[in-house]
């Protein structure tokens, strides 16, 4: 259906009538004049010219008005309604950037990757499956940045993180900051319907806010934080005689992130390859979402470029076509 935005513009309608009826009219001395030593030889011209403007310029200035009001007064096309399915939650990720993100444990369709791109392999498919749930994205590394705000445009945050790269946002880990900005992002909703994901590889060594009491000021909005702990617990390192194993999560700090998740009502999850990402993403997957009643939402398409056009036309058509005569070589008797 078509939808005038500000129909009230059509009430200018009788304008030009009115300027013509109580306008007092401009002096003859005032108007342009061609002073010639007789009239004779152009008295046909201006009898045809004046019969032609009175067929048909009235009605073309008539039809630009009304098209111009007609853009004025906005239209719009309103599609058909569609009802999107909101679950009340809005949840978002805080992924780590920093330099030890680097680091290849991870195996992933039989090749060694690195940690960031194990979990944007993961990730995608958990945020796909997130209908009805408002998604953001914060990357962290020296400082917290907020990549996505919140949106339905599940498509976007899946983007924007498969572009991510291990130190964009410095080497360091400001896992304090990046809980702050979240509450910060999030402040307003209640209980479970806020959820921050936050997934690292070590500890804070960087920020100005301390982890514990990022969680304490998270319990208080009522932020729930899921913590996730990336990286393998053994790693074969070559060496110049023989190979070396070694922890490559030795800087993780799961005693911190397992006492957030507790403060703030969530879980810790400890991923050592893959396969466990993929599992701890789909027992997130089945958090219970508050419900909440659906959203409507309308496609809206602008149609005031096209009586603006047509009225663009109209008035050239109205310089042009008096000139039209005296081109052709018409001639008056």
């Amino acid at each position: 259906m078509i939808h005038f935005v500000w129909p009230w513009a059509f009430i200018l309608f009788p304008l030009p009538w009115l300027i013509y009826k109580f306008w007092p009219p401009a002096l003859a001395a005032e108007e342009a004049a061609l002073w010639v030593p007789s009239l004779s030889p152009f008295a046909g011209v201006q009898h045809q010219r004046s019969r032609r403007k009175g067929r048909w310029q009235l009605p073309l200035a008539l039809c630009c008005w009304l098209l111009l009001l007609g853009a004025t007064a906005r239209p719009q096309w309103l599609g058909e309604p569609v009802e999107l399915p909101v679950s009340g939650r809005d949840l978002l990720l805080a992924v780590d950037l920093s330099g030890s993100m680097e680091t290849k444990d991870f195996y992933l369709d039989g090749e060694m990757v690195d940690r960031l791109t194990a979990l944007k392999a993961v990730a995608g498919e958990f945020i796909q499956q997130r209908v009805g749930d408002r998604l953001g994205l914060i990357l962290f590394g020296d400082q917290p940045y907020l990549q996505v705000p919140l949106t339905f445009d599940r498509r976007t945050v899946e983007q924007l993180l498969d572009e991510a790269a291990i130190g964009l946002a410095g080497q360091k880990t400001a896992i304090g900051d990046a809980i702050g900005l979240a509450v910060k992002r999030l402040k307003g909703g209640t209980g479970e319907e806020q959820v921050l994901i936050l997934l690292t590889d070590g500890a804070n060594t960087a920020g100005q806010l301390k982890p514990l009491k990022a969680a304490e000021l998270a319990a208080a909005a009522g932020l729930k934080i899921y913590t996730i702990g990336l990286g393998a617990e053994t790693m074969k390192v070559r060496g110049f005689f023989f190979n070396q194993t070694v922890n490559p999560s030795a800087d993780l700090d799961e005693e911190t992130l397992t006492a957030i998740a507790q403060q703030t009502g969530g879980r810790y999850f400890r991923a050592r390859d893959t396969k466990q990402l993929a599992k701890i993403y789909a027992e997130l997957d089945r958090l219970e979402p508050v419900e909440r009643d659906h959203s409507v939402y309308r496609s809206i398409s602008e149609l005031y470029p096209w009586p603006l056009g047509l009225a663009l036309f109209c008035s050239s058509l109205l310089l042009l076509l008096p000139q039209l005569p005296q081109r052709t070589g018409w001639r008056g008797k």
